[in-house]
């Protein structure tokens, strides 16, 4: 049995070693392989899956012609919580298993988002600039806001993540906003007393910080586009925790620009290996730019791999109903989970 470790450079973990003890473990005779993934020389990866059982990776692209080169697969493990990377629908046809990371690093985005949001407000940014670079010492250098207490938060996508954020921000006083159409009541239940489900129209007109903890999916593609940034009555912050895609890049530089929006936090950009030295977010005093840091831990780096890998285990032992989250299951013909 083979199973094939791979992703970019970047996104490989330091150590495989825990990996491979997971692995190993629950399937003694398994050989592992891990390989460190380049555009230029896919050629080489579709030889090294041709007899893979497994593989796990977290953003290189699986799609038709992986799996057509890859005859014996029979699952691949995200070791992420997103899956966009995937086409799910080939991977129905070939009958391989989808299963992503459910969780492993709520409290960890959740903490981010809150960390990056008080910064936005207290205006972190600007006053570590004028002290370390202008060697000023001056407490009128920024505008000031109004109390994290006074303002209110709107967040679209209330699945794991957002609910966390959203519990932080009440416990903070905040009061909190939601848009999130597929949510079910018994997870809205769990912050009802927290949250207001609101159409987007009135989170536009009413929110003071708007931050984003979407899935990724055909509808959201670009969602935050130049018209949805001019509906933001309030001149909000601008907070994305979520994906890239889900921005229309150019038009948020225009909304900063314009002063539509007052700053904004990104942990993600449009691509995941932005050209730094040209990217016009960067070195802006109202704006925060972050490497795809917000769920990076000690304790969630542990998590995921113990979850990714043990997913493997699970399923290729014959205990799919393990596994932490299918979300292309062969066995029983499975769609989408719901979050």
């Amino acid at each position: 049995m083979k199973i094939v470790i791979a992703d970019y450079a970047g996104s490989m973990m330091p150590s495989h070693e825990l990996e491979k003890q997971v692995l190993s473990a629950g399937l003694p005779d398994c050989q592992i392989c891990t390989y460190t993934y380049h555009d230029d020389q896919r050629a080489d990866f579709l030889q090294l899956v041709h007899d893979a059982d497994a593989l796990l990776t977290a953003f290189i692209k699986i799609d038709e012609e992986v799996l057509a080169a890859a005859p014996r697969l029979k699952v691949v493990s995200i070791n992420a919580t997103g899956y966009d990377n995937v086409d799910l629908a080939a991977a129905r046809r070939h009958g391989v298993a989808v299963c992503p990371v459910g969780e492993y690093c709520t409290a960890d985005v959740a903490e981010f988002t809150i960390t990056t949001m008080l910064a936005l407000v207290r205006n972190l940014k600007a006053y570590l600039t004028d002290v370390d670079v202008h060697q000023q010492w001056r407490y009128d250098y920024a505008q000031p806001n109004r109390r994290l207490s006074n303002l209110t938060l709107g967040i679209f996508g209330l699945g794991k993540i957002g609910r966390a954020v959203a519990t932080r921000a009440a416990a903070l006083g905040m009061r909190v906003l939601a848009v999130d159409p597929f949510i079910s009541q018994k997870n809205y239940a769990k912050v009802a007393d927290r949250v207001q489900l609101v159409p987007a129209a009135t989170l536009f007109q009413q929110a003071d910080i708007i931050s984003n903890h979407m899935n990724l999916n055909d509808s959201n593609y670009h969602f935050f586009t130049a018209d949805r940034f001019k509906q933001m009555v309030k001149h909000p912050y601008f907070i994305n925790m979520a994906r890239g895609a889900e921005v229309d890049e150019p038009a948020l530089v225009a909304a900063l620009d314009s002063g539509q929006l007052k700053g904004a936090a990104l942990d993600v950009l449009a691509t995941e290996f932005p050209d730094l030295a040209t990217n016009p977010l960067v070195g802006r005093e109202n704006v925060l730019v972050t490497p795809h840091a917000a769920f990076y831990s000690s304790d969630s780096l542990t998590a995921l791999q113990r979850i990714s890998c043990q997913n493997i285990v699970d399923y290729l032992t014959g205990h799919p109903e393990k596994v932490f989250k299918l979300v292309v299951n062969p066995k029983e013909d499975s769609h989408d989970y719901p979050n």
